[in-house]
């Protein structure tokens, strides 16, 4: 729901009942503050943005293309906003509005899966950058992030971004930005080496919704991301290992588990959760080293509990 732009909420939901109510957001992060969980919001702007467009099409850029989908987005339809547009304030809307409801003190920018190719053929960006010398695709996307993280510190909270955003184009922020690890498990040395605090979320690792089948027709019915990840390749797995330096050691706060709902709902959502969330939990509040032992921990041992857990 917003009520900053009740548009959205009545031309881009499913249905009517397919929807957040206010009321049912605060209920949710009541619910998880008393055990404790952290409940952070993350909005994917400007990319994977297609449904705005039920309500503002004049803002958004390259929308549905088909067919060679793979060219102008990760998913269908395709569509994000536009970059060169001077109503660059609907964006600014969604943090000030979703910043206040949320009263974490993480807002997730989303800004992944981006692809400049969307923007390279759309005729409006074109010509705003032929009318201005010295700008480009690239100087729009760092200039739009940078106003993103200053519009999410304005508003109290620590922002939170992926990496390929900052190695892919180039674009750098304050070390107050968290920045999210998850394209390859090497790529969280090179960001502490930037300076900033990472969550380790490799795919290879970490992400739970893989090898169950592809819902996309151009992966030829297997996952973009398989296979599936058993409790006990996320168990092994230590994103500190390759990091010498324990001052950078430190800038790695934790890891997460990604579960997406393209495959998931509530009738899978334990199965595909536990017992893996389990043995990532264990790995990251205790760590890889039995005190016991110094050495790697038995991961026998570990399989013997989560049975026992898994029967109870």
């Amino acid at each position: 729901e917003s009520k900053v732009h009740p548009e959205l909420t009545e031309k881009g939901a499913y249905t009517t009942d397919m929807l957040y109510p206010y009321e049912e957001i605060k209920k949710i992060i009541n619910y998880a503050k008393s055990r404790p969980i952290r409940i952070m919001p993350e909005f994917n702007m400007p990319g994977n943005t297609f449904i705005v467009s039920d309500a503002h099409i004049e803002i958004m850029s390259c929308l549905n293309k088909q067919p060679n989908l793979d060219k102008f987005g990760p998913e269908p339809p395709s569509g994000q906003l536009n970059i060169a547009d001077p109503r660059g304030s609907f964006a600014f809307d969604v943090i000030t509005e979703y910043s206040r409801l949320f009263v974490d003190l993480g807002f997730h920018m989303g800004d992944g899966s981006l692809n400049l190719d969307w923007w390279k053929e759309d005729p409006v960006i074109e010509l705003y950058v032929c009318d201005h010398p010295g700008e480009s695709i690239e100087s729009l996307v760092k200039g739009g992030f940078n106003q993103t993280v200053g519009k999410i510190q304005e508003m109290g909270k620590a922002p939170f971004a992926r990496e390929d955003s900052m190695l892919n184009f180039g674009y750098e922020t304050k070390n107050t930005t968290i920045v999210e690890a998850w394209v390859s498990e090497d790529l969280v040395s090179k960001v502490v080496d930037k300076g900033y605090r990472a969550i380790a979320t490799s795919w290879n690792r970490y992400y739970l919704d893989c090898g169950h089948g592809s819902w996309l027709s151009n992966f030829e019915g297997s996952s973009w991301c398989g296979p599936y990840k058993g409790w006990q390749k996320i168990y092994s797995y230590n994103p500190r290992a390759k990091i010498t330096d324990p001052a950078k050691q430190k800038l790695v706060l934790g890891g997460e588990v990604a579960l997406w709902s393209a495959q998931s709902d509530e009738t899978t959502v334990d199965r595909n959760l536990w017992p893996r969330a389990a043995a990532f939990a264990e790995i990251m509040w205790t760590g890889s080293i039995d005190p016991n032992t110094n050495s790697t921990k038995d991961i026998g041992k570990i399989a013997r509990r989560l049975t026992t857990t898994d029967s109870a």
